[in-house]
């Protein structure tokens, strides 16, 4: 989960101190128009693109899922089932979630906020795009899309710039009529928020409630025996890269009663409703029943009351520092300031032994303990909010009742942004459950709860069917995807089918086979083999193939190449550590700034990089620059604040996103800052030089990558997702940043979060965006779309394996993929200026069994064969296989697109062939070798025999290449 916790340690993570902003004109927000022109580019640049054919494969993993939005459940048969995931798609199950099917994979974007169902129309399927969490990585939708056919087509329905969508619900006996809760922009403010209705199924919509610019809908509510009472929830919320209100005065409940034409409030203070800027996202239920029982789940943002008993505290309080005098703190007991300086994570130099001596010296002020871990530019409160809360209404919301008197601890703390969701069970208008944190069940109406997760339940959760008539029975979804109970959580079955994590990165190794490592957004770094393939086997094995070494929010990964068992792996906002994985022992790395210095700022992703030069320094961002030569240990801070500064708020702002190095030469290094500003340093970090003023300002800068064939030559992709600006920034410099150039005009309007230059070819670019990963192969002039295999998913890292050639493609949403890029990195301009290349083919390992089933039941061996070949026109092409003199044996027809293709090949011959192919083998036999039958295999196939063959690709035109390839006899033990 993306939490904000305003702690002593997390003041320490955000602190700094603020500079004069640059005065320029802030990014301003994409028109819905221009994004849904960038999808119908996207389907261009796939349509024409010349790497079409090349395949991506999911490596998983999915053991850990990924995040749910929402779940619509059969009233029938609750074994089918959809989910909706925040970033990964739309899941069909018919076999209660043993295996699901995806049904949202291309259209503009993949990210859903809520989806509805008319079980009784054909299964016709909305959904509301734009995920609701109002989350770091929570995507934007452009609108309404239907389906009347299963999921197998769709139509945008409008609403396009609403952005974020909380809820869709459907009239529950006129299937025209619909009503839509759009959120509206995360990061700006805009007018296409509020409730919408529809009563042409979705053809216009009429905006019936509106309040302000920064004020959505996140929840409806329709009453089933009146659809006449419609209730809305809506939230206030202005989220910036620096600062998040979560709730404001115009948040609250409204009813309508004419179908949700008009509205009026029942949220007021005299209805016993909180009413006041401290009301945040607000969750609903109906008991269906009887529909005037409705239950709501409030973020309170009201500070609970400052604990003072009036004696004196255990524990030293950090403004008790704030004046103290040097014979005051001289007299403190020194128990207790060592365990104020453990508490605050101060470095272990500091001591109440060494620290009064400095006081003593008069080299130390008391109040910089004070100064040491509070931050002047992050907001702080003396005490937290008062959380979740639920209120209940017997009258359809004339009066309000808070249902608890004490606080739900650890339910929301201050995030309450990211859950909302509470059920009444159909069954018992006093059995209700709400998601937060833990999922909790109240039998007794909400007066009291219990946590009902299981310990294989992932915790934050974010939505819950409860049957209709079978107590006890929920699907809960959640972080970490699906879990199945009966019996109200005493069990729970987990349906993680999908591959859906949300990666932010992703590193190898240089095992054999090769290692992935990755970082994902709530399910802490795994790591497993390259060659995974999805398949529940290993749960007889007892082992899963991918292995979690890391918690938290998993971050960056870095591993020494030397020996592939030193791992560096973090979590949010800095927190690293160095793994053995053979021993298993960690060290906890994190720079520290020295007393008398403002706090070290740390990003939610901060960047460590590995020096591949050498492998024993690691430098680290903060706002700051750090090194250490001895593997995390010993971390030196070697620059100033390299980014604006910080500004004024409660998330962590002004931070270094990304380091690099060029592998060229060492020392020459790179930052790039959340707040758009980029720097060189050539003398390993000693010294830094801004390069940023003549880029657009104020953009995140999501990489800096330094060239692998030219020293000097540097890219660099700046990302607006944080001003919903979409626009592709990408820039190259061949001068370390002095003169930088755009590139990259050609792609879609859709925010870039890395870009990477191949390691072999110069010209070869792989950039990933918000919707997709493309390609440039003459270096940036213009971008083409790798997808085959791959839906249109946010790619958040990529790079290349340099010994395998295979690409690592890290997704927000499906997980890892894999492709191995060694004939693209080939498509050099000589090479696409030929009609016709066919790439050199690998030899063939013959087996006696092709051709052969393993048991009664099994399917038979099948061997294949790969024939790659560029071709710079579309048309028909004819391939052959020849003996190698020249005998024809197979013919095949392909239809080539221009580009790459791969045209697979059974090692057959055609039975017309056969006996040519008999006697030419038994022509070169030896004297006295037994003669060669050549039979059909147990499949009624014919294959090639262990020799010397070549293939022969003739295009359309006349054009004709040759490559030869080698059946490979199996090794024979010698009988001599």
């Amino acid at each position: 989960m993306q939490k904000r916790i305003l702690s002593v340690a997390l003041l320490v993570a955000l602190g700094g101190t603020a500079q004069a902003q640059k005065k320029t004109k802030q990014p301003a927000a994409t028109p819905a128009k221009e994004r849904l022109q960038a999808y119908e580019k996207r389907q261009q640049l796939e349509q024409v693109s010349p790497v079409s054919n090349l395949p991506l494969r999911n490596i998983g993993p999915s053991i850990m899922s990924g995040r749910i939005t929402d779940l619509e459940v059969s009233p029938t048969d609750p074994t089918t089932f959809y989910a909706a995931f925040a970033s990964g798609g739309l899941w069909k199950t018919t076999n209660n979630g043993l295996s699901f099917e995806p049904l949202f994979d291309e259209q503009a974007v993949m990210t859903i906020g809520d989806i509805a169902v008319d079980w009784k129309n054909n299964e016709t399927i909305w959904i509301g795009t734009g995920e609701s969490n109002s989350s770091r990585s929570s995507y934007s939708g452009v609108g309404v899309y239907k389906s009347t056919d299963g999921g197998k087509t769709w139509q945008h329905m409008g609403l396009d710039d609403t952005h974020h969508i909380g809820k869709v619900i459907l009239h529950p006996s006129n299937p025209n009529t619909a009503w839509v809760a759009a959120l509206g922009h995360l990061y700006s403010p805009n007018k296409d928020r509020g409730v919408y209705k529809t009563t042409d199924g979705g053809k216009t919509w009429k905006k019936t409630l509106y309040l302000d610019e920064n004020t959505g809908a996140i929840d409806l509510q329709v009453d089933p025996k009146n659809p006449d009472n419609v209730y809305a929830a809506m939230w206030h919320r202005e989220r910036r890269a620096w600062n998040f209100v979560e709730g404001g005065k115009s948040s609250g409940i409204f009813k309508s009663t004419d179908g949700g034409n008009t509205w009026n409030d029942i949220s007021t203070a005299a209805s016993g409703f909180p009413d006041n800027e401290n009301v945040g996202r607000i969750g609903l239920s109906l008991f269906p029943d009887n529909p005037n029982i409705m239950y709501a789940l409030v973020d309170n943002y009201d500070r609970r009351p400052i604990q003072n008993d009036g004696e004196k505290p255990e524990m030293l309080d950090n403004d008790l520092f704030k004046g103290m005098s040097a014979e005051e703190f001289l007299k403190l007991d020194d128990k207790s300031l060592n365990a104020f300086l453990d508490n605050n994570r101060f470095p272990q130099e500091y001591t109440a032994k060494s620290l009064k001596a400095q006081v003593k010296s008069g080299t130390l002020k008391p109040e910089a303990l004070t100064a040491y871990i509070t931050d002047p530019i992050a907001e702080t409160y003396a005490s937290e909010v008062k959380g979740a809360e639920v209120y209940r209404t017997d009258d359809g919301g004339k009066s309000w009742k808070k249902t608890h008197d004490d606080f739900i601890n650890d339910m929301y703390s201050s995030y309450g942004y990211y859950f909302g969701v509470v059920r009444v069970a159909p069954t018992d208008p006093n059995k209700i459950y709400i998601l937060g944190v833990p999922l909790l069940l109240s039998e007794d109406g909400g007066k009291t709860f219990r946590n009902i997760e299981g310990d294989n339940v992932h915790s934050d959760h974010q939505a819950l069917w409860v049957s209709p008539d079978r107590p006890g029975y929920l699907i809960n979804g959640n972080d970490g995807g699906i879990n199945i109970t009966y019996d109200d959580g005493k069990t729970w079955h987990y349906a993680n089918a999908p591959a859906v994590g949300q990666f932010y990165s992703v590193a190898v190794d240089m095992a054999k086979p090769y290692n992935v490592y990755g970082g994902l957004q709530d399910n802490g770094t795994w790591y497993g083999p390259s060659n995974y393939e999805y398949s529940t086997e290993w749960t007889s094995r007892g082992k899963y193939p991918y292995e979690r070494i890391g918690g938290g929010d998993g971050m960056m990964v870095q591993v020494d190449w030397r020996d592939n068992n030193i791992v560096y792996l973090g979590s949010q906002y800095g927190n690293y550590t160095r793994l053995n994985k053979q021993t298993g022992e960690r060290t906890f790395i994190k720079p520290s700034h020295k007393l008398g210095e403002t706090p070290l700022r740390f990003n939610w992703e901060a960047p460590i990089h590995l020096s591949r030069h050498n492998q024993d320094i690691l430098y680290f961002g903060s706002n700051k620059f750090h090194r250490s030569m001895k593997q995390g240990e010993e971390m030196e801070t070697l620059s100033g604040d390299l980014t604006n500064g910080g500004r004024k708020g409660d998330v962590g702002y002004g931070t270094i996103t990304t380091i690099d190095e060029s592998p060229k030469r060492f020392g020459l290094l790179y930052t790039g800052s959340d707040d758009g500003v980029v720097q060189v340093s050539k003398d390993g970090g000693y010294t830094w030089s801004r390069i940023s003023d003549k880029l657009p300002q104020n953009l995140w800068v999501s990489t800096v990558v330094a060239s692998n064939h030219q020293q000097d030559r540097v890219y660099s992709s700046l990302n607006g997702y944080r001003w919903d600006d979409f626009t592709p920034y990408l820039y190259v410099s061949e001068d370390n940043g002095r003169k930088w150039e755009r590139i990259g005009s050609n792609l879609p309007q859709e925010a870039i979060n890395v870009v990477k230059e191949d390691p072999k070819n110069p010209n070869l670019l792989y950039v990933g965006t918000d919707h997709g990963l493309y390609i440039s192969l003459d270096r940036g002039k213009t971008f083409t779309a790798m997808s085959k295999g791959m839906p249109a998913v946010a790619v958040h890292d990529v790079m290349v394996h340099p010994r395998e050639n295979e690409l690592i493609v890290g997704t927000h949403g499906r997980s890892i993929y894999l492709s191995n890029v060694e004939h693209l990195q080939q498509l050099t301009p000589e090479l696409m200026n030929q009609q016709l290349h066919l790439f050199t083919l690998k030899p063939v390992n013959y087996n006696e069994r092709w051709g052969q089933k393993w048991g009664a039941w099994s399917e038979p061996t099948v061997p294949e064969l790969a024939i790659p070949f560029y071709t710079n026109s579309a048309g028909n092409t004819t391939i052959r296989i020849r003996t190698d003199k020249g005998q024809v044996l197979q013919q095949m027809q392909d239809q080539s697109e221009r580009g790459l293709n791969y045209v697979t090949y059974n090692l057959s011959v055609a039975e017309a062939n056969a006996k040519a192919y008999e006697a030419a083998l038994n022509s070169a036999k030896k004297e006295g070798d037994e003669a060669v039958k050549v039979k059909p295999s147990e499949n009624k196939v014919i294959y090639l025999q262990p020799g010397k063959y070549t293939v022969e690709v003739e295009t359309a035109g006349g054009t004709t290449k040759t490559q030869e390839f080698t059946i490979k006899a199996p090794e024979k033990r010698s009988r001599g």
